[in-house]
């Protein structure tokens, strides 16, 4: 065994090393899923990048199986069926129903339907060394997959300027992570496992430096439609102020009359000085009235 053998002790080195990156790796998201759990909503989050995962692990237990010689890969795969697993399982419970939809199909068509039939055609189209190959460019494939299925949070960072649904953590190990395989991948002389992690690596750092430039920017949210048909508010109509009138008759003494009514009238008189005039016949009415009531 390549990967265990003592006769190459750096390719057990570095392969232990990246189960154990890997596995911390595959632990990282656990925040998301637990605010996912607390707020008992998926808010916007994709599933794509964990059914894409959970289909590369499939994939490179089944190379592993057939080259016979890498242990290492198994373990560390097998880890990753349970784990992305387990998110898929949270995202849809607590993905509205569209979403749950989508996820569905999607494991249907990929880990079911294409898993199947790669794993029927290299059986019964290709034999030993030939099928190795074969394989080994199908992991290739859907390992640069893996890494290009998260364009889509890049994208949602760029255009929402908020780094919440890619933590640092994460970038960082994947990028740890795919130096390590590749190192790997390098000592046991299969290019199959060490071509993948360039891209990964690549990937990786992109994820990095968005972080660092979208770490302390204001988020921005998306504009509420505003429609022709709104109703326009009304203001308030502002409190009449009284009107304090001083009448006086011979003989008695002055009185005053307070008074806030308000009277209807027919047409609202325009321009200053027919203001004036109707505010001086308002007044002398009020005065009229507060004589006769005397």
């Amino acid at each position: 065994m390549a990967g265990l053998s003592l006769q190459h002790p750096w390719a057990f080195t570095f392969g232990l090393l990246g189960n154990i990156i890997s596995f911390m790796t595959y632990l990282a998201p656990l925040p998301t899923f637990y605010r996912i759990y607390k707020n008992k909503s998926t808010q916007g989050f994709q599933s794509v990048p964990y059914v894409v995962a959970l289909f590369s692990a499939m994939l490179w237990i089944y190379y592993a199986l057939i080259k016979s010689n890498e242990c290492l890969l198994i373990t560390i795969n097998s880890a990753g069926c349970v784990i992305e697993t387990i998110y898929i399982v949270v995202y849809l419970v607590y993905a509205p129903k569209k979403a749950k939809m989508f996820t569905a199909k999607i494991m249907l068509l990929l880990n079911v339907g294409v898993f199947g039939l790669i794993l029927l055609l290299t059986l019964l189209l290709a034999t030993g060394e030939k099928r190795i190959v074969l394989l080994g460019w199908v992991c290739v494939g859907f390992s640069v997959s893996v890494f290009v299925a998260p364009l889509s949070i890049i994208r949602q960072v760029m255009r929402t300027r908020s780094v919440e649904f890619m933590p640092f953590s994460l970038s960082l190990s994947l990028t740890v992570s795919a130096v390590v395989w590749f190192l790997y991948g390098l000592f046991i002389k299969d290019k199959y496992v060490a071509l993948p992690n360039v891209i990964g690596f690549t990937f990786g750092v992109i994820q990095m430096v968005l972080y660092a430039f979208y770490r302390n920017a204001t988020p921005l949210l998306p504009a509420k439609e505003v429609s022709d048909d709104k109703e326009v508010s009304v203001t308030a109509v502002p409190k009449v102020p009284e009107h304090t009138v001083t009448i006086a008759k011979h003989g008695t003494p002055g009185r005053e009359l307070k008074s806030c009514d308000v009277r209807p009238v027919e047409c609202l008189p325009t321009g200053e000085a027919k203001q004036e005039d109707y505010v001086a016949e308002e007044l002398g009415k009020v005065a009229d009235t507060g004589s006769n009531a005397v």
